[in-house]
């Protein structure tokens, strides 16, 4: 019986462990919110687009949603301040949403600033739909942060 539990107790401790912290991140993905990933920066020209993929965590639908959005350039500042319209924002469907930016190079954007929802409508949506429980994530080299 000692034996038993030595050859599978240290394979089903892990289990168990690797078990509860899918849980601990299940609870933390599941909180309802808006996630927004800076998915690609492209150079357009003399212009700069960048791609969203956009996802609403709500149980009820986002009919219009516009962010506040900051572009910092390499030295920090304030290189553009500006309305970004994510549009309707389905339950659990992913949206892509572009937006480019003229006179503006990918390689002088820093960090992308969510400054807060403008505009956040939709039929029972709790209030701060939008800004509450914001997750942010960027897949370039610049920063996304709220």
């Amino acid at each position: 019986m000692t034996l038993g539990f030595l050859k599978w107790g240290a394979p089903a401790a892990l289990l168990l462990a690797g078990l509860n912290s899918t849980a601990a991140i299940a609870e933390t993905t599941d909180q309802p919110g808006v996630s927004i990933e800076l998915s690609a920066a492209e150079a357009v020209g003399d212009a700069c687009r960048l791609s969203f993929v956009v996802q609403n965590g709500h149980s009820q639908t986002i009919r219009s949603s516009v962010y506040e959005t900051v572009l910092f350039n390499t030295s920090g500042q304030v290189a553009k301040m500006t309305l970004l319209d994510f549009q309707d924002l389905p339950v659990g469907r992913l949206r892509v949403r572009q937006f480019q930016f003229a006179g503006l190079a990918c390689n002088e954007i820093s960090r992308v600033l969510i400054n807060g929802a403008e505009t956040c409508e939709g039929v029972g949506l709790p209030e701060g739909a939008c800004d509450k429980g914001l997750n942010l994530r960027s897949l370039t080299s610049m920063e996304l942060i709220g």
